[in-house]
């Protein structure tokens, strides 16, 4: 099934995973808003390797494409 592949590249993934984990740790310190929690949704999708909206428009950041 195309939209269970992995279309999320290896840099993309760290991003994500950082910038997840970011947002979660500053929103549970009080630093920023509640809306910080919003940072789950990068976290869990570069610890996936698949992002539903690159999958609805068949984008990919990996470097090859597995079948």
């Amino acid at each position: 099934m195309p939209f269970l592949s992995n279309n999320v590249g290896i840099l993309d993934r760290a991003l994500r995973i950082g910038a997840g984990l970011l947002l979660v740790a500053l929103a549970a310190r009080g630093t920023i808003g509640f809306w910080g929690y919003i940072g789950v949704v990068p976290l869990l999708t570069g610890v996936v390797g698949n992002c539903p909206v690159y999958s609805l428009f068949g984008f990919s950041t990996c470097s090859r494409r597995r079948h």
